[in-house]
């Protein structure tokens, strides 16, 4: 089976930088893949891609050095074993906030006796090959999204949950449910504490701490503080980011850093 390239930056100790698409395009995705990203995250939360879109754009991200994710749009197993047997190598689930919910999410993406998942890998095997099923509970990434103060209050229960690889932290939800108010990159004291406590607390889990970022910027800082899988934006963000700054350019203005926050 073809590898996992993140698991082993994690066992390497080293960053991964994750694109992030919502616009459902195969040709955008395939653009993407080759910009350098270590993964590029397919959004079917919130981004407004179906299913038939998504599947063309795994297709499209394969073709490309990055390793092919998905977010699921709910912690649904049956859409969770159609994203991987479509060919993602990971996924990202949000609104887990109980150790349940942790559990009910990896037993999706794990084969028995491991999991529950649903024997028919389709169009995984053509990417990973054909002893897939095999080494497929090995090379999945499970990634739970921390987006509600219940998933704090649950986060080392979370982090114990077997075949769970880390959590990511979904900052405008989780600024959001502390503080009243959505942002991505709050300095709110409790948005603060709870990103310090991810980070210690995937430490001591040896588990991977992953955030949504808003620029390479602030990417940046979250390596700095210990997390392990950022990303930089998504892909509505920075065309809207790049659109502004080119037309003021040509207009002989300032660029403004106003625009959507993400998510």
């Amino acid at each position: 089976m073809r590898k996992n390239s993140l698991k082993e930056a994690f066992r390497q100790q080293q960053p991964v930088i994750n694109g992030w698409l919502a616009i459902p395009s195969g040709y955008s995705a395939e653009i993407a893949g080759h910009q350098g990203y270590d993964a590029v995250t397919v959004d079917m939360q919130h981004g407004m891609i179906d299913f038939a879109s998504a599947l063309a754009m795994l297709q499209a991200i394969s073709a490309t050095p990055a390793t092919p994710l998905a977010r699921v749009n709910s912690n649904d197993p049956a859409q969770i074993m159609r994203l991987l047997d479509a060919g993602a190598w990971g996924i990202i689930c949000p609104m887990v906030s109980t150790p349940e919910q942790a559990q009910q999410f990896v037993a999706a993406c794990r084969y028995p006796p491991l999991g529950n998942r649903s024997f028919g890998p389709a169009r995984a095997l053509l990417y990973g090959g054909k002893d897939y099923p095999q080494y497929a509970n090995e090379e999945i990434l499970t990634l739970a999204m921390i987006e509600t103060q219940q998933g704090l209050d649950n986060l080392d229960a979370i982090l114990a949950t077997d075949g769970l690889d880390g959590v990511f932290i979904g900052p405008n939800d989780l600024s959001l449910t502390l503080t009243g108010s959505a942002s991505a990159e709050s300095q709110h004291p409790k948005m603060l504490a709870a990103v310090e406590l991810v980070v210690a607390r995937c430490r001591a889990h040896n588990k991977v701490a992953g955030i949504f970022c808003t620029s390479g910027q602030a990417a940046a800082k979250r390596l700095a503080e210990g997390f392990s899988f950022v990303t930089p934006a998504n892909d509505v963000m920075q065309l809207g980011r790049a659109s502004r700054e080119a037309v003021a350019y040509a207009r002989g203005e300032t660029p403004s850093a106003s625009g959507s926050s993400g998510y």
